[in-house]
């Protein structure tokens, strides 16, 4: 068995890939697995250790962190990888989102995951490219983010503790409550071009971004593929009754909610557009983004039950935008405009102390010092 090259971001997950690299290293001895650790230093550093060992002749890499990091990874693994001469990735799965590896069935049980790594079944997925303003070319494996999403990661970089929802909820919630910004836009999708002011674009090629938001649910990662959903102009009180679907993943019946499955997108504005890629913010402000779906371009190990549930690729969606209006406020919301359903497990409410919470199966109200201090800065 060839040697696994292990990168580590010792800081994703505020510190999470770190804590458990002696248990990694026990785990993966357990199973016969031989390895070589290489912990990254700053950030940029996993794309470059990833291009240096593909570039000795190593084929078997293995990604230690979030979503960030195997971002990084694969796009130095594809700056070296030569044609007919693969490289296969694992996941373990150690940051805040953990989005696409959980999404391709990756466990984020570290036992489990080592198992995974040790059993070796691999399949072929798609990859996105996008070029911000002619100047940042990246590879993406999960999503790009325009408008409200880059806002929303933006925020996320001011806080040092959380991981997960508990990271990005907070986060959403003020971008909607103080940040909102809509920039008029040109988009061409596969060729078709269109004049909007959108709130929220995102170029999915899997279905789950932020810790648990099911932005693109039909989603797929081997479909040559990309989905496009894109939100238009809402006001904050319908915004925030929106929450809850984009986290169940049934927001795309929303009027003002528009999804297409696409290979070719480009947006371009005068106005300042505010994107991530896979979590990570490449440029502060850009004004040309332009994506494409790049098939079957990474070997990627997963159980083998992942690739047993896989549906049939499914039938390709009008790639043509339906139209998006200005949705006036009418009382006619899904939710009270005071009251957030969180992913079916908690009831919030503003309260006069910050936030009072509830699980579904209680009927009394309660609040913790923690949650009253992070809620009040929202709301």
């Amino acid at each position: 068995m060839e040697e696994l090259q292990i990168i580590v971001n010792p800081q994703a997950g505020r510190g999470h890939a770190g804590r458990i690299i002696s248990d990694l290293a026990r785990e993966l001895c357990a199973l016969g697995v031989p390895y070589t650790l290489h912990l990254t230093e700053r950030p940029g550093h996993a794309i470059e250790l990833a291009e240096s060992l593909v570039a000795a002749g190593y084929r078997r890499l293995a990604s230690v962190g979030g979503d960030g990091t195997a971002h990084e990874v694969i796009n130095g693994l594809m700056a070296a990888q030569r044609p007919g001469e693969p490289v296969e990735l694992s996941c373990v799965p150690a940051g805040s989102g953990n989005d696409f590896a959980l999404m391709n069935g990756l466990s984020p049980e570290l036992t489990e995951a080592c198992r995974t790594i040790a059993a070796g079944h691999s399949r072929l997925i798609d990859l996105g490219h996008v070029t911000i303003d002619g100047r940042i070319a990246r590879y993406f494996d999960n999503t790009v983010g325009i408008g409200f999403d880059g806002l929303v990661c933006q925020e996320t970089r001011r806080n040092k503790h959380a991981r997960g929802l508990a990271l990005y909820i907070p986060a959403v919630l003020k971008t909607i409550l103080v940040t909102l910004q809509f920039a008029p836009s040109t988009l061409t999708v596969d060729g078709t071009t269109t004049q909007i002011a959108p709130m929220m674009v995102t170029i999915c090629n899997g279905p789950r971004e932020g810790g648990g938001f099911m932005l693109a649910p039909e989603a797929k990662f081997d479909d040559g593929q990309l989905d496009l959903v894109v939100t238009g102009q809402l006001n904050r009180l319908q915004m925030l009754a929106l929450v809850p679907r984009f986290l169940k993943g049934t927001h795309l019946s929303h009027p003002a909610v528009s999804a297409c499955s696409m290979q070719s997108f480009s947006m371009s504005s005068a106005d300042p557009l505010y994107a991530h890629v896979d979590g990570e913010i490449l440029a502060e402000e850009a004004h040309h983004i332009a994506i494409h779906v790049v098939p079957q371009s990474l070997r990627l190990v997963t159980p083998a039950y992942a690739e047993a549930r896989r549906t049939r690729q499914r039938p390709r969606r009008d790639a043509r935008l339906s139209p998006l209006t200005h949705i006036e406020a009418d009382g006619s919301l899904s939710l009270a405009p005071r009251q957030l359903i969180i992913s079916g497990q908690w009831s919030l409410e503003p309260h006069d102390t910050g936030i009072a919470y509830r699980r579904p199966t209680s009927t009394s109200w309660r609040t913790r010092t923690a949650d009253r201090r992070a809620w009040q800065a929202l709301l």
